[in-house]
């Protein structure tokens, strides 16, 4: 079992900044990736950025050099750096772990608005 926490969201104006943090406890040691998604309202749930295990790291399109996710590994903890927001970045943002054994577990999410 992995459970993972989500924090730092809010409501920022269009150019700001926000960080968001995903902390993981329970079996971390079987986690081979981390990924935050995010869902607009009436959007489906769509991947921003993830970073594995051994360090790679992949964007959405949309996020490409405003957004940067890294590790903690002496915290697990995953972080996601949010630079020059803007208006259609507002959602849901949820982080997920995926494992060694194929599962994926999901953090109860947190709520980033971007006012313009």
């Amino acid at each position: 079992q992995v459970q993972l926490v989500e924090s730092g969201g809010g409501l920022v104006q269009a150019g700001g900044s926000l960080r968001l943090s995903c902390a993981a406890s329970g079996s971390i040691f079987s986690i081979t990736a981390t990924g935050w998604y995010r869902q607009a309202p009436g959007k489906q749930r769509e991947l921003v950025a993830i970073i594995t295990s051994g360090g790679s790291t992949n964007y959405a399109d949309s996020v490409k050099g405003r957004f940067t996710i890294s590790r903690d590994n002496a915290k697990n903890t995953v972080y996601l750096q949010m630079n020059s927001l803007k208006p259609e970045d507002t959602g849901v943002y949820y982080c997920n772990g995926e494992t060694i054994w194929r599962r994926h577990y999901w953090g109860q999410g947190t709520q980033v608005t971007v006012s313009s």
